[in-house]
């Protein structure tokens, strides 16, 4: 009997298995990290493996071999942390794609043919570099099992939510990425996804601890769940967000694992989508799992050892293969026949195959584009062979968009912004954009159209028109009846076609012609009056350059992280003509006087080194060649030569010291962020001049010995990013301005339209 009891007793012992239910909860979700990790250490066993929302992606890097060390990597990666808002790592930007930068606060996307409604947004990030991810990371382990949830590593179930039906939708089989996409399509965070009909959202909408999951799928003999989910809290009439919550979202039991489980609850009070706080979460998963595992222990009997763990994760992880998925074939739904062509031809080049790795490059830069709304992905691995084919749903974006902005600011540089793009997705790319900004300091508009065509190497060409009018003296801030800063009106007006063609993912080469009229108003004396007539110059010219940019920077004003380097090269020729006010020495006119050609070459560079996670320092140099020849008066000849603008601010002042032909340039900046959103920085910069531009006295331009003078600028500044700009406060310095200290405050962004002579 003893021998029996015995053999009875080890054989229950072998045969236990275990469960393990992971809870929703948005970013407090990553504490089942830490709960794995616990359990593996105490050689506690999982059996199988059940999730929602967080729970399911966590749960299903286990179930396909992870260990809670690889995991806990992944999710406190930059990489993770960019795609959780819907971001991608600088390095996957397309640079050539990319929208210009122009002083927008926010951009809405609209289609006459819907209603106001339909066109109000229904996500707040970015689904593509999510929908990616998931498919690169399971993709592999998922097909090499058929799709079978039961045959992964760890035995996998994870549920979704059909609010049509208002019902949970369980999964275990089919492909699991979209299963995971589904899991964790938090409502008007991430946009939904239709699986077989059905538009799926958050499984935590309708179970957000699916333990009757686990009793009806595997009827464990112990279940260890770990809850992170937030208690439903009745919501107030002015909080949307609970109003709608509680719309949403049934009320979950989370203690129903009875005397043979144990349920952990760690703590985890962040906000929903705050992933910054992994490693914190984490440990807090792994002391709450420590503290129950007497517990724990007191009811499994059951071990698995660190050496059959290994092994069986070898085994698994061997099997997948994923480097080795190959493309094939390529099918797209969602689009007509020339969109379809389009997406075809950005991805699938003259039919060849290709692999995940080179899919990736490929995928983004179809995604940057700004007539694509959504692509999602997926891999389907032909059922006698190896082969995948790669599934691809396409929509595109919708046709019209409205950029709306201003700058507002305690100087008299106020202006307002509007800009108007209208999209034609077909067997090329076309876009039409226009803007206009209205102010005292600038006033101008951009118009233009462009052409993108797909292909192994991609290019646009893209025809413009730019009027741009700056008035200096109306917008100083020394503007008062009884001090006049130089009287100075530009206008500027000229067309362009240019022609561009990638160099990698953040880097892109153009040419561009063009035909130039600029013009400026002026007095060549500080002694003037209202009545007096201005100096006039003009100055008609036309070009061509060439120009290669690189730019990884994160921010369109005061960035904190990335690079930016720009090299340009331009060759011009033009007519100078002149026509004298009353108070010109000069009273000769003259008109379309040809100017010796010129070569100007120009190179500016911005870096920013993250010293630690609260401080950095940015680089920045400038330097400037040009064989450009005196113009008629010195005025004319300051006006027209490079200006160093190394800060928003400096664009807004005319100060001649920061102008030559020729010089060299550079700063540092100090950026401390001690709070979320807020950065401190200090800016310091040195212009030198080769040879400084001087006045004679006959108002003619000559140049000073070299390198005779140099200047120093600088810009101490707080400054707090909002969703929809900037808002900064601070000082300038330019040591050679009449009142070198200047205060500003602002709100919004500090970017204007080109100007040709830039």
């Amino acid at each position: 009997m003893l021998l029996a009891f015995l053999l009875l007793w080890v054989t229950l012992v072998k045969s236990q298995k275990v469960g393990i239910v992971l809870s929703g909860g948005g970013a407090s979700g990553l504490t089942h990290i830490g709960v794995l990790k616990a359990l593996e250490e105490n050689e506690i066993p999982v059996d199988y493996i059940v999730g929602t929302s967080i729970g399911s992606i966590i749960g299903a890097y286990y179930a396909v071999g992870y260990t809670p060390e690889e995991i806990e990597h992944i999710v406190r990666a930059t990489f993770f942390q960019s795609i959780t808002k819907g971001d991608l790592p600088a390095k996957y930007d397309y640079l050539l794609k990319q929208r210009d930068s122009y002083a927008s606060w926010i951009t809405f996307k609209f289609n006459l043919r819907d209603n106001y409604l339909k066109n109000l947004p229904t996500n707040v990030i970015n689904s593509i570099p999510i929908d990616y991810y998931l498919m690169e990371t399971f993709t592999g382990a998922a097909n090499n099992v058929g799709n079978n949830f039961d045959s992964l590593m760890v035995p996998f179930r994870c549920v979704a939510s059909d609010v049509l039906r208002k019902q949970s939708v369980l999964f275990k089989k089919d492909d699991l990425p979209s299963a995971l996409r589904a899991s964790m399509s938090y409502p008007f965070y991430l946009r939904p996804i239709a699986i077989n009909g059905k538009l799926l959202f958050d499984g935590g909408l309708y179970n957000n601890f699916p333990t009757d999951v686990m009793q009806k799928e595997f009827s464990p003999d112990f279940v260890i769940g770990s809850n992170v989910s937030e208690s439903t809290v009745a919501p107030d009439d002015d909080d949307l967000y609970l109003q709608l919550r509680s719309l949403l979202m049934n009320q979950t039991e989370f203690s129903p694992l009875g005397e043979n489980g144990v349920l952990i609850s760690p703590w985890s009070n962040v906000s929903t989508f705050s992933f910054d706080n992994a490693k914190r979460l984490i440990d807090s998963g792994y002391a709450a799992t420590i503290r129950s595992m007497p517990l724990i222990k007191k009811q499994i009997q059951r071990i698995q050892t660190k050496e059959e763990l290994k092994k069986k994760r070898e085994r698994f992880r061997n099997y997948q293969k994923v480097e080795n998925i190959v493309f094939n074939d390529l099918k797209i739904s969602g689009c007509n026949e020339n969109q379809c062509s389009f997406i075809r031809k950005s991805l699938f080049y003259k039919q060849a195959p290709f692999t995940l790795k080179q899919l990736k490059k490929r995928y983004f830069r179809l995604a940057s584009d700004d007539k694509i709304k959504n692509i999602f992905p997926v891999a389907v691995k032909d059922s006698v062979g190896d082969k995948y084919s790669l599934h691809l749903i396409g929509k595109k974006e919708k046709p019209f968009y409205i950029d709306a902005g201003a700058i507002l600011s305690n100087r008299p540089i106020s202006e307002a912004f509007l800009g108007f793009q209208y999209n034609h997705l077909g067997k090329i790319g076309f876009s039409a954009y226009a803007n206009g900004y209205l102010g005292k300091l600038y006033s101008g508009s951009f118009s233009k159209l462009r052409f993108d065509f797909p292909g192994r190497l991609p290019f646009y060409i893209e025809p413009s028109f730019t009027y741009s009018r700056w008035d200096y003296y109306s917008s100083s801030a020394l503007f008062f009846d009884f001090l006049k800063p130089a009287y100075l009106v530009q206008e500027d007006k000229f067309g362009e076609v240019t022609l561009g063609v990638p160099v990698g993912n953040v880097s892109q080469a153009n040419v561009a012609a063009g035909l130039t009229e600029w013009s400026n108003s002026y007095y060549q004396t500080d002694l003037f009056t209202r009545a007096d007539t201005t100096d006039k110059t003009y100055f008609d010219y036309w070009y061509v350059q060439s120009n290669y940019k690189i730019n990884t920077l994160n921010r369109k004003m005061y960035p904190t992280e990335g690079m930016l380097l720009n090299a340009r090269a331009r060759f011009l020729e033009g007519r100078e003509s002149h026509i004298p006010g009353n108070t010109s020495i000069d009273t000769t006119e003259f008109r379309n006087k040809y100017r010796t050609p010129w070569l100007q070459l120009k190179l500016t560079f911005d870096s920013y080194i993250k010293t630690n996670k609260s401080f950095r320092i940015g680089i920045f140099g400038e330097a400037v060649y040009s064989t450009q020849s005196f113009f008629s008066n010195y005025q004319a000849t300051i006006l027209s030569a490079p200006a160093f603008n190394p800060t928003p601010e400096s664009q807004t002042f005319f100060i001649e010291a920061f102008r030559a032909h020729n010089y060299f340039a550079g700063g540092l900046k100090a950026i401390t962020t001690p709070v979320r959103g807020l950065d401190i920085r200090l800016e310091a910069y040195v212009f030198q001049p080769v040879l400084s531009i001087q006045k004679k006295s006959d108002n003619t331009a000559d140049y000073s010995t070299p390198f005779l003078y140099r200047h120093v600028s600088g810009m101490a500044t707080a400054v707090y990013n909002t969703a929809a700009g900037p808002i900064s406060i601070g000082v300038n310095y330019y040591d050679q301005y009449e009142y070198p200290f200047s205060f500003f405050f602002h709100f919004g962004y500090i970017i204007f339209n080109r100007k040709s002579i830039d």
